[in-house]
């Protein structure tokens, strides 16, 4: 057990551990120097660099949980949908029509193509400190759909939209499953203590298409995911929801709802804290502001937090509402865990 593993089942009764989506990334000089000998996809690909990206912010800063440094488009890769990086993913086509659906390589050693990712993790597994946590993740149904139609997940939206309504996200869906819950389980036997899902396309459509849609694509991935790998934890985060849409996960498999920061923490944790474990949720700009203001809105959150009945406290996994920007200062997130270590120090009670 670690701190991680134990918040995650809400057992953890003493200091809350954090971890931040994209700890290793843009804004880190370890990550800066890697890519310097590294592209992005050898970054991911190669597994003794994946590892070494994977472990420079735990060094570094002292994060209670390592996330998996990779990308959650490999599936579309090697379902065959080409995937380069120039500032930014490229697929080499997308889902315009029904027909492209025909395109799209099926098949149980698809997962094959996604080793890499379990090589890291053992790696890491290996070389990472006892007392921290480890994480897999892969991209949500929805999410990786809108990626497939769209090629990124900003704008409108409206050719993901239309593919809800014309037969393509479904016919996606078919061929996506066995490989995504593959891909989960590759990760959750390669040494993942969690593997979260991550829907950072959810909030861009509304709450009928979340709960006819979204949710039970989740369903049967989750159910699929347990039935094989019954002990390893669930988190699911999506961007851009909240309690109108969060209503809709609680019968689901998950361990831990990840939350953005346009939740209040302290009411979410009173409110939603005895169906999962909560990760977040600080507003991830705050840490480009001048350090007395950063330091100031960071005490008024954790003090909020502290001063809940310690059975509310257990489950939280305190970090961001979404990943670590780039350019964010690192003297930032050093005084975040700082201030984190200095605030819930030791026992919780």
């Amino acid at each position: 057990m670690n701190l991680f593993r134990e918040a995650i089942l809400r057992q953890n009764i003493a200091r809350p551990p954090v971890w931040m989506m994209r700890q290793a990334g843009r804004y880190h000089s370890h990550y800066q120097n890697l890519r310097k000998q590294y592209s992005f996809i050898d970054v991911c690909k190669i597994p003794e660099v994946a590892c070494e990206a994977t472990l420079g912010p735990i060094r570094d800063f002292g994060f209670d949980a390592a996330i998996l440094f990779s990308d959650l488009l490999f599936p579309l890769e090697v379902m065959g949908m080409g995937l380069t990086y120039d500032e930014g993913p490229q697929l080499s086509w997308h889902l315009r029509i029904l027909e492209d659906l025909k395109k799209l390589k099926t098949g149980s050693k698809l997962v094959e193509g996604l080793n890499f990712q379990a090589e890291a993790l053992e790696l890491i597994r290996k070389r990472l400190p006892s007392d921290k946590g480890l994480l897999g993740f892969v991209g949500g149904p929805l999410t990786l759909f809108c990626y497939a139609v769209e090629g990124s997940h900003k704008g409108q939206l409206d050719s993901a939209r239309c593919g809800l309504q014309d037969g393509r996200f479904f016919g996606f869906f078919e061929k996506l499953c066995e490989l995504l819950v593959e891909n989960m389980c590759l990760q959750a036997n390669a040494g993942a203590d969690a593997v979260a899902v991550l829907d950072t396309c959810a909030g861009e459509f509304d709450e009928e298409i979340f709960r006819t849609i979204v949710v039970p694509s989740l369903e049967v991935i989750l159910e699929k995911f347990k039935m094989r790998n019954p002990q390893t934890p669930v988190v699911y985060y999506s961007k851009g929801t909240g309690p109108h849409y969060w209503k809709h996960l609680v019968h689901l498999p998950i361990s831990c709802l990840g939350i953005d920061w346009k939740h209040d923490l302290s009411k979410v944790l009173m409110e939603w804290g005895q169906n999962w474990a909560i990760q977040g949720n600080l507003d991830p700009n705050w840490l480009f502001l001048q350090s007395d203001e950063l330091e100031s809105r960071i005490r008024i959150v954790f003090d909020s937090v502290k001063k809940l009945p310690a059975e509310k406290r257990v489950g939280w996994i305190c970090g961001l509402g979404h990943g670590i920007l780039p350019q964010t200062p690192e003297a930032n997130v050093r005084l975040f865990l700082k201030l984190q270590k200095e605030v819930f120090p030791g026992v919780v009670g």
